[in-house]
């Protein structure tokens, strides 16, 4: 059983920061990739970035590249994720997910474990 929460969301002018963070409980967090996720409202739940294990691969959608950063801390069982640049259709509810199982990073299908979300809301 792995449980996850997301923090860090708030309200940002465009071209601000935000840094969310996904707490993971578990003694095997390493062993999980995690997979950053967004959702706007009548959308489908959408692939950010994604992080493996031991956090040497990582991966992002082509919307958030060179914007945002994901990164990783075993030792405190925690995913960060680094946005910059924040542009309002970053706007969104973001997820964190974690995969068990290693079958690809970018379809909401292949996580296993889901956070409850945290409001991201960046203005124009």
């Amino acid at each position: 059983q792995v449980q996850l929460v997301e923090s860090g969301g708030g309200l940002v002018q465009a071209g601000g920061s935000l840094r969310l963070s996904c707490a993971a409980s578990g003694r095997t967090f390493s062993n999980y990739a995690i997979g950053w996720f967004r959702q706007a409202p009548g959308k489908e739940r959408e692939f950010v970035a994604a992080i493996n294990g031991n956090g040497g691969s990582t991966n992002y959608a082509d919307s958030v590249k060179g914007r945002f950063t994901i990164s990783r801390d075993n030792a405190n069982n925690t995913v960060f994720l680094q946005m910059n640049s924040l542009k309002p259709e970053d706007t969104a509810v973001y997820y964190c997910g974690a995969q068990t199982v290693p079958l690809g990073y970018y379809l909401p299908n292949w996580y296993n474990y889901w956070g409850q979300g945290t409001q991201v809301t960046i203005s124009s």
